[in-house]
């Protein structure tokens, strides 16, 4: 077997979470302009609780067959098979697996549509008629684009385990880029209703998603496949083995823990719901920057060191993984704590505007800063899951799932009577805490797979330079108001200069402290670029 190269490998790494990172910062950017729009048309009003509920219940059915942790479950048998079996091998199992799916999701988006009045009421039973009406309308227009979205966790992951990463990077780019372009549209049109206008958005969701799985054809197309007539394949019954497992813990994430969720935050009096969305997107944006593009960067490289281990290279899975932990904890401790000390500004720039209110930013500051206490550990935990995955053990990580979700819903329900909304937030983070601890515990106990040392020494001098650079962006932000104003213009440019001078003190600390992975990631980057 070839001698696997440390440089390379690492540049190799690096250069996959460039292309990732570009298009989860491009999608992320776009998500956040597209959630501007919907506050600035709609605020916190029935007409987007109508809308959030109408693209959970799909986006939920997605997480629960196909997408999500179930994707990269599958990924690294898409990559042995590529590897040991051929493309022309890969290509049959794609289109097998897109079939299947396809017949399977249509069922789903029928049952969807004749069942949507009981399916809204199961979500969220506490909202008023008049909302539960609207979002049952829009549900029947959000509901086929489940059949897209499965097509494209298929498709792209493939391109994943083949290492094409600029297309999947770039997908949810296209999706919120779409909803964005309609949504300001939609803004200059006085002669539509409010109720017109918001089943418009539902329709450029469906929209966004056909053309998402657009882009993943043409990526797959462009490396040679083409759909076959599905044939039965040797693989088919170990995707099955492997899937069961995360099926079954999805199965109870959806159908217990979430509809916990949403019922309980349905009885916080009306905006609960898009409260909690908003800081989700929010929180979301360094969670899909740092630890999404790490994981899937890496995902294809855990795959091939756990099949292909040898005397020779004992410690490649164990190098690659660590690698990508320091890179994640280098990035992800500054940009939780400057969003928690800068939430307020955040919240207000981008949300407080049109019919969105004070109140409505005010709420959506409290959501967000109860969820980032858990972003260092949800961040970690997805590369740890993965590292599972790509040794095609998707038992282990089911088994930490059940734990957390019911020790989720244990500190949810004790903290209820205090915190009301702000306990789902903070059993959230204590879930993410325990799963992460649990997570590492296991696998190193498994396959000794973790150098703790080296990650203390990282984490150490990253949580020393973030305090310092969290100092340093609090004293120049009140300085910028002093200098600027309180205006949204003034606001804009107090948070980009001060964040913006932090970035670069954080990232000069850290060079002269040694943390090389800052300079892969950079390099990254640019190579992505």
């Amino acid at each position: 077997m070839t001698a696997i190269n440390p440089e390379g490998e690492s540049g190799g790494i690096a250069r996959a979470t460039g292309w990732l990172a570009l298009g989860n910062i491009s999608s992320r950017l776009l998500g956040l302009a597209r959630e501007m729009a919907l506050a600035n048309l709609f605020g916190a009003t029935p007409l987007v609780e109508a809308l959030r509920i109408a693209i959970i219940i799909p986006r939920t059915l997605y997480d629960l067959l196909i997408g999500g942790n179930l994707n990269g479950a599958i990924m690294p048998v898409f990559g042995a098979v590529d590897e040991r079996e051929g493309r022309a091998s890969l290509w049959q199992l794609v289109s097998l697996l897109l079939t299947l799916a396809s017949l399977s999701l249509a069922l789903v988006v029928l049952a969807l549509e004749l069942l949507a009045v009981p399916v809204v009421r199961l979500v969220a039973p506490h909202v008023a008629d008049e909302t539960a009406a609207l979002a049952t309308q829009l549900l029947r227009i959000t509901a086929p684009g489940l059949l897209c979205f499965g097509a494209f966790a298929i498709l792209s992951g493939a391109l994943l385990a083949i290492r094409r990463f600029s297309w999947p990077a770039f997908a949810v780019t296209v999706f919120n880029g779409t909803i964005v372009v309609i949504l300001l549209a939609i803004g200059l049109t006085d002669q539509l209703a409010a109720s017109g206008k918001i089943r418009l958005v539902a329709g450029a969701w469906f929209l966004a998603s056909v053309l998402m799985m657009a882009l993943q054809i043409l990526g797959l197309r462009r490396a040679g496949w083409r759909l076959s007539r599905p044939r039965p394949h040797p693989q088919l019954r170990r995707i099955a083995r492997l899937a069961l497992p995360v099926l079954l813990i999805l199965l109870l994430d959806v159908l217990v823990t979430r509809l916990f969720t949403y019922r309980l935050a349905s009885q916080s009096g009306a905006g609960s719901i898009n409260y909690m969305e908003l800081g989700t997107t929010l929180i979301q944006f360094p969670q899909g920057l740092v630890a999404a593009a790490i994981s899937l960067a890496i995902l294809p490289t855990l795959a091939r060191h756990a099949s292909a281990q040898t005397p020779g290279d004992p410690q490649a899975f164990t190098a690659t993984l660590n690698r990508g932990l320091r890179l994640a904890t280098a990035l992800i401790l500054p940009a939780a704590m400057g969003m928690f000390l800068l939430a307020p500004a955040i919240v207000s720039l981008l949300f407080e505007h049109g019919a969105f209110t004070a109140i409505d930013a005010s709420r959506t500051t409290e959501v967000l800063r109860y969820y980032l206490p858990g972003l260092p550990f949800a961040a970690l935990d997805l590369i740890l899951v993965y590292a599972f995955y790509a040794r095609q053990d998707t038992r282990t990580p089911a088994l930490i799932g059940a734990v957390s979700l019911v020790f989720y819903m244990a500190v949810a329900t004790l903290l209820w009577g205090t915190l009301g909304l702000l306990a789902l937030m903070l059993a959230d983070s204590a879930k993410h805490a325990l799963h992460a601890a649990l997570s590492a515990w296991l696998l190193h106990r498994q396959a000794r797979a973790l150098a703790p040392a080296p990650w203390l020494r990282t984490a150490l001098r990253c949580l020393a330079a973030t305090l310092a650079i969290v100092a340093l962006a609090a004293a120049a932000f009140a300085l910028g108001q002093e200098l600027f104003g309180s205006g949204k213009f003034a606001l804009a440019a107090n948070l980009a200069l001060s964040s913006g001078a932090a970035g670069l003190a954080y990232f000069a600390l850290m060079h002269a402290l040694g943390v090389a992975e800052i300079g892969e990631f950079l390099a990254g980057l640019r190579r992505g670029r």
